[in-house]
């Protein structure tokens, strides 16, 4: 899946993604749901688990950079 395809995807935390830290979400993609290692976009954010994320950037194969896709 390339770059273009994820980016806008939503997903959801499943390990708390900050600075110093690799994170994980789960993304619905190809039919299916997948694990992704997962980094805050702005770099300072942290980001708990069961917080639902946008993709903003997709190194493939499997990380991305996600912000949090509401306000809270």
């Amino acid at each position: 899946m390339d770059d273009v395809s994820m980016v806008g995807l939503m997903g959801r935390v499943t390990g708390t993604i900050g600075p110093g830290l690799v994170g994980e979400v789960i993304v619905r993609v190809r039919g299916g749901a997948e694990h992704f290692l997962a980094y805050p976009a702005t770099g300072t954010d942290r980001i708990e688990r069961g917080t639902v994320v946008m993709v903003v950037e997709h190194l493939p194969p499997r990380t991305v950079y996600v912000q949090a896709a509401y306000d809270s």
